[in-house]
This record gives structure tokens, C-alpha cells and sequence, in this order.
């Protein structure tokens, strides 16, 4: 029996922000597990098998040069974009070779690597985009332009009668490439101005901590988006799935629900522990009624997309990652255990305190709280995935009996799931 590709890999992942804080990709680590050589052309038609034209866009990114090397070597044109890390490419001559060779079959290749170590526009010409560093200078550069843009308007509103108390700023000396990809930013500020200034395709990863610590002083509140939906879902006499789906598809809307349902002033019998049930005794009347005073307060600050919908991307790989035949109930509670798990980020208070108010079962509480039960494992591995790092992942994946085939089947899926309609990443010249 011939050995599966995805047995001998080991998978992360990021998702690809664009400018209009929406999902515009997907980031795919690749590890070659030790000792083992990997049939690369069999993992890109098992990509393949799993990943519809509708998914988010993939970008593959090779963690060892060898494993770069067969990419490059064995992927056909339609296949994946590819990063090719510079300075792989700057020190080995038969990577370059094989880039040479990929590009002319018409691979989509992205350049990865520090923004003052981009290569000529000759040599840069065949590369579909890139994924640039920041260096420390250049990180201080933008924040300083974006300050003193703000300064100069501040102080034009303040002497709009006395044109001479503006004085001329110097230009930032940092020159930015429009249209690329950028990771590793910690600062919402220095976000912000990738995407909305320089006109970046897309940010790998979002500065969570920086973003709540710039809303902090904000009450949480469901985000209008979420709200909508759902009241049009209402509307059109939507199934009770697809009521369910958008009501956990915002963290804050569907801890507000919980609460909501399990009030004195519902005075239902039962305490309501998931949300299938809620909907269920609540009624689609008193659910519009709820949702339409929620409105007048709903969030609407676009920054905050990008970290709830990564809530909801570890909740949907929670749910998959789940042990199979397992009944939809403990599916559904596996959801929302992840779905609320972090919710002290979001809400600015301990998790514990948060999910004693709620009548959830014992299994949530000790999985976020204690990190023990049933759902313990489940839930650190849906974390550890969202990274590159290879080796939290392996222990897990040994420590738990996953198999790494199943393990990476699981993840594919649940990415490939991920047809949101949000903007694709656009080849650059």
C-alpha cells in the first residue's frame, strides 16, 4: 500500500487579511516530518482533491528547502501560490534554477522576505507578489509618517485662519511597495497603514493585543454585521441551521444570546445551554424584537473583524477536529466551547467570571479554564495549528493518538470550507 503524502507532513496555518478586513487567503505551513522524504507532487493533487475554485486562495509555504525544492520542482500551473523565501534563493543557485524553470510553466511564486532585502525589478519581475518583513527602522518610518500626517491635520484645523503656523513635514524616507503582502506587524497603526495607505494585498496575521489595547475603552458589542444577517436570515424563514451558523459566527452575539435566554425576565424552566436550544425556546418573534434593540449599539469597527473571525476559524477546526461518530450535540459544544474561549480578549474580563454567568456545561469551563476533560486536547490543538511552529503540534499529535494524515485531512477541510465571497489576492505585475 503506497504511503500518503500527508502522512509524513506536518501543517499550519494563517489567514490573509485584506484592506477591506476581510479573509483574502490562506497561508499553508509545510514541515517534512524527520526522516521522512515526502512525494510533494502527491500532496499538491490531495491539496487539490480537497480545495474548491469558491475556497479562500492558498499560499504554501515551504519550512525547509527541501521541501521548497520539490514544490518548485514537481507543481503544475494552477497549483497553489508558492513563497520562496530570499534568502534561500540568494544563497543557493539551484533554487534559483528550479524558480527559473517554475516560472516559465507558470507557477504564481511569491517572494518572502525583509523589505530592504527585495530584489531588483528584473529579478523581481516573475513574482506574482510578495511577503515582505518589516525591518525596525522601516516599522518606525511608517509610524512616524502616519503620526505626523495626523499632527498636520490636527494643527490645519486648529490654525485654519493662520496658514503660516503650519510648517512644511518631511517626507518619510520609507518606500513602501504597493499592493504587496506584509507580516509580522504588531501595531494596529502600522496595519492601518499597510492596507489603507500603501495599499497592501493583504496582512499574514493580525495584531490582536495592539487591537484590543486601541478599543479597550469600548463596551463590547455584537458585531452590525452579524445582527443583519441574522434578522434577514429571520426574514426570508431560514432554516434553524443556517440561523444557528450566523448566530455563532460572532463570538459576543452569541455569549449576549446565552445570556439573553438564560434572564429572569424570560423565566424559561430550563437553563439554555447552546445556542440550537435558545433559538429553539426562544422564538423567531422575541429573537427579532432582541436582536433589533441590540442594533442601536452594534460594533461596527472594521478592525475588529479580522480578530473575530479568527475566533470562529479555531471554532470550525474545533468542530471538525472532534472525535468522529461523535452525536451533533457534543459537535455543537465543542464549537462553542473554542467559540468562547476567548472571550476574556474580547470582552476584558477573566474567562472564568465570563463563563460562570452562562449554564454551560462542566466540559467548556474545564477546557478553557483548567485546561483538563474531555475537550482539553481538542482545544490546544485548535490553537497550536495556527501556527508554524512544527513541534507543539507533533507532541500534541503523539501525547493524543492523531494521526498526521487525519490530522492535516481535518485541517483542509475545514479550510477549504472557508467560501466567504471576500476579496482574492490580486497578481501583481
Amino acid at each position: 500500500m503506497v504511503q500518503s503524502a500527508l502522512s509524513s507532513l506536518t501543517f499550519g496555518y494563517r489567514p490573509l487579511w485584506g484592506r477591506t478586513r476581510r479573509l483574502a487567503g490562506i497561508q499553508l505551513y509545510v514541515h517534512e516530518d524527520p526522516g521522512t522524504s515526502t512525494d510533494m507532487a502527491h500532496f499538491l493533487r490531495s491539496v487539490d482533491e480537497v480545495w474548491s475554485r469558491q475556497a479562500a486562495p492558498l499560499l504554501i509555504s515551504p519550512q525547509s528547502r527541501q521541501v521548497l525544492c520539490n514544490l518548485l520542482e514537481h507543481a503544475p500551473q494552477g497549483s497553489p501560490w508558492i513563497e520562496v523565501r530570499g534568502d534561500w534563493l540568494q544563497q543557493d543557485d539551484a533554487i534559483d534554477q528550479l524558480v527559473q524553470k517554475a516560472k516559465a510553466r507558470g507557477l504564481m511564486l511569491v517572494w518572502g522576505g525583509n523589505l530592504a532585502d527585495v530584489p531588483e525589478a528584473d529579478a523581481a519581475r516573475g513574482f506574482a507578489s510578495s511577503l515582505l518583513n518589516l525591518p525596525p527602522e522601516g516599522a518606525s518610518g511608517i509610524r512616524n509618517s502616519v503620526r505626523a500626517a495626523a499632527l498636520k491635520e490636527a494643527s490645519f484645523l486648529k490654525a485654519a485662519d493662520k496658514p503660516q503656523a503650519i510648517k512644511p513635514l518631511a517626507a518619510p524616507t520609507l518606500n513602501l511597495l504597493n499592493g504587496q503582502m506584509y507580516e509580522g506587524l504588531h501595531s494596529l497603526e502600522l496595519t492601518q497603514a499597510c492596507l489603507d495607505t500603501y495599499e497592501g494585498a493583504a496582512i499574514a496575521g493580525w495584531p490582536v493585543a495592539d487591537t484590543m489595547q486601541a478599543y479597550r475603552l469600548q463596551q463590547p458589542q455584537p458585531s452590525r454585521d452579524a445582527l443583519f444577517r441574522l434578522m434577514k436570515a429571520i426574514d426570508k424563514e431560514q432554516s434553524l441551521d443556517a440561523m444557528e451558523e450566523i448566530l455563532g459566527s460572532d463570538p459576543v452575539l452569541a455569549y449576549r444570546f446565552l445570556l439573553y435566554t438564560n434572564s429572569a425576565a424570560l423565566g424559561l424552566r430550563r437553563g439554555v445551554d447552546s445556542l440550537r436550544r435558545g433559538l429553539v425556546m426562544l422564538g423567531l418573534g422575541t429573537l427579532e424584537r432582541w436582536l433589533a434593540d441590540q442594533l442601536p449599539h452594534a460594533c461596527v469597527e472594521q478592525d475588529m473583524v479580522p480578530l473575530r473571525t479568527q475566533v470562529v476559524l479555531r471554532a470550525k477546526l474545533a468542530e471538525e477536529l472532534i472525535e468522529a461518530g461523535v452525536s451533533l450535540d457534543l459537535q455543537r459544544e465543542m464549537y462553542l466551547c473554542s467559540l468562547f474561549s476567548q472571550l476574556d480578549l474580547l470582552l476584558h474580563e477573566p474567562v472564568a467570571n465570563i463563563l460562570r454567568r452562562t449554564p454551560l456545561s462542566e466540559r467548556i469551563f474545564d477546557a478553557i479554564v483548567s485546561r483538563t476533560g474531555p475537550y482539553a486536547a481538542v482545544l490546544q490543538m485548535s490553537q497550536a495549528l495556527e501556527s508554524r511552529e512544527a513541534e507543539p503540534i507533533r507532541k500534541l499529535r503523539a501525547q493524543e493518538g492523531w494521526e498526521a494524515e487525519e490530522l492535516n485531512r481535518m485541517l483542509l477541510r475545514m479550510l477549504s470550507s472557508l467560501k466567504l465571497g471576500m476579496p482574492q489576492l490580486q497578481a501583481q505585475a
